[in-house]
């Protein structure tokens, strides 16, 4: 790799770092002693599949040019830092050498706007359209839909990319309008509908044996920033809720805001959104989508934002405790996912054995669930321990009084709901 193309990875790979919509593993260990692997990665991050695995992909912008100056990007038109752009073939030649020397899995491309953005989409497309028909590259590729790009280049990108996404930026108009006036909702709603209904007509011909490929077979998602305007955790997840609804999207990511100017628009300089907060907000994203709880469930209008010192889940159980204790051999599987300390896949296996014997607490904590939380919320025997009749602050006291307030605050949403 020459001098030139490596100042430019490091350029483009570094701006892409803001993206979350393609998760990171975040690891930092360099290569310092000549020692095999870098974790530093240059443009690398991790991501997973649908079935848990975990994949390497290249993570890159295309260019950090920018006609836009929205106030809480880095790439904005007024920051003053180094711009770089690849060339399509540079790109190219980037991923295949990367995939070839097992580096990465795929690609997740993202860019600034050149002058226009069909100018940019087109480049996009492209690079997509190279590797597949000239490099029979079969790795994944996530593009980034520009918005405002044109129907017929968003018809040409979902013919080579596996996921298209289009950042909504910021939770409401009003705030997308005082922090980046130079764009419009609509530019960006538009392009999520036609993606969303092409998906939809395609799946629809696949039905019909229609020898035809998939179309975005990995469907789209969306990022907005939060913490950077005043919007609640309830309009935040009402807006969430309203995309897998109507959008049919796979996801939603959530950017906690990093301070990167003094624009008097933003929040105080040197005072990043806490971690705690975005991943609260994945926490609650992943009960809405696999958990069935209605977003009114876990945050209202009268009670707008999550709590930071218990997840919520553990918080809506809280708040009902009349529906507690639950008997684990008669409830519905759909109760017993409530159940704080009990997961997904537990649920449904405490489901299936109880076919076969009437559960005991010695049952239930072979099932991998937290029984430091659960015991609060089911009315089994636990050895010489009855449930008591609690108040819900007495219950949190004691979780979070037993080391759970680190639990609660683990980085990653699944775990931390189990």
């Amino acid at each position: 790799m020459n001098d030139r193309i490596l100042e430019k990875l490091n350029i483009l790979a570094d701006a892409a770092k803001y993206d979350v919509s393609c998760s990171s593993s975040g690891s930092k260990r360099k290569n310092d002693t000549k020692g095999l692997g870098n974790a530093e990665g240059m443009g690398i991050c991790h991501t997973y599949t649908a079935d848990g695995r975990c994949v390497s992909l290249l993570k890159i912008l295309l260019t950090n040019h920018c006609i836009f100056d929205c106030a809480y990007c880095v790439s904005r038109k007024s920051n003053d830092v180094k711009r770089a752009a690849f060339t399509v073939q540079e790109v190219v030649d980037l991923t295949i050498n990367f995939y070839r020397r097992n580096y990465i899995e795929g690609l997740f491309l993202s860019s600034g706007i050149f002058s226009n953005a069909d100018y940019t989409m087109e480049r996009l497309v492209r690079i997509a359209k190279k590797l597949r028909l000239e490099e029979n590259f079969n790795g994944y590729i996530h593009l980034k839909s520009i918005p405002g790009a044109s129907d017929e280049l968003l018809t040409e990108a979902g013919k080579y990319a596996d996921r298209l996404s289009m950042n909504i930026e910021m939770p409401t108009e009003k705030s997308l309008k005082l922090l980046a006036p130079d764009k419009k909702r609509e530019d960006m709603i538009r392009p999520m509908t036609f993606i969303k209904n092409a998906i939809i007509a395609n799946r629809a011909e696949k039905q019909l044996k229609v020898k035809k490929p998939l179309f975005v077979p990995a469907g789209q998602s969306t990022q907005m920033v939060i913490g950077a305007t005043p919007e609640s955790d309830w309009q935040i997840l009402k807006l969430s809720d309203g995309f897998y609804k109507h959008f049919n999207l796979k996801r939603v990511y959530y950017s906690g805001y990093v301070p990167i100017s003094n624009d008097n628009r933003l929040p105080a300089f040197g005072t990043p959104v806490p971690m705690v907060r975005e991943n609260r907000l994945y926490q609650a994203d992943w009960l809405m989508r696999f958990y069935g709880y209605n977003v009114d469930e876990i945050v209202s209008a009268e009670d707008p934002f999550l709590d930071m010192q218990i997840d919520p889940k553990l918080n809506w159980a809280l708040k009902n405790l009349h529906q507690f204790p639950v008997d684990i051999n008669k409830a519905d599987v759909n109760i017993i996912k409530r159940i704080p300390g009990i997961g997904l896949k537990s649920a449904y296996k405490i489901f299936e054995a109880r076919k076969f014997t009437r559960l005991t607490w010695d049952h239930l904590k072979k099932f991998n669930i937290a029984a430091n939380r659960a015991q609060y919320f089911v009315n089994l025997k636990i050895d010489d321990w009855q449930r008591k009749d609690y108040s819900p602050q007495q219950i949190k006291n004691f979780i979070l009084s037993a080391g759970n307030s680190k639990y609660a605050a683990n980085s990653s949403p699944q775990l931390s709901l189990f």
